[in-house]
């Protein structure tokens, strides 16, 4: 709730629901729990020194233009694209579970990854011409 309250003044609603905004602060805690962890392990594995990573408000505020992007996506698009990122299903175990052809199943994730993109480049283009103004 202390991320979600120091976070609040970020929350743009053309953005991103209330609900995304909020799903992708939790998830950005429970990536840097895995990474602190990840690392805790290497550190006590290894002498050599890892590098400990710093998440920003700006990957909060990319992460929530993605899935603004994904979610104008069909449902079906949707699962598939979830399937492989957050999952980390292969292509196969996809067209598996789904029961799509495996070609259908990489056209999806392309089209979608596209989309993200896309919007990502838009918003970073808006960025440029509001530091150029």
């Amino acid at each position: 709730m202390l991320d979600l309250w120091k976070s609040a003044e970020r929350y743009r609603p053309e953005v991103a629901s209330e609900t995304t905004f909020v799903a992708m602060i939790a998830r950005r805690r429970l990536i840097d729990r895995g990474r602190r962890a990840r690392l805790a392990i290497a550190q006590s594995e290894s002498d050599v020194p890892v590098p400990q990573t710093v998440s920003g408000f700006e990957e909060l505020e990319d992460a929530a233009i993605a899935m603004s992007a994904l979610s104008t996506l069909g449902a079906d698009n949707q699962q598939v694209i979830r399937m492989s990122i957050v999952n980390g299903m292969s292509h196969d175990e996809i067209a598996r579970a789904t029961g799509m052809p495996i070609g259908s199943v990489k056209t999806c994730i392309r089209r979608g990854l596209l989309k993200v993109r896309e919007a990502m480049q838009l918003r970073h283009g808006r960025e440029r011409q509001e530091v150029a103004s």
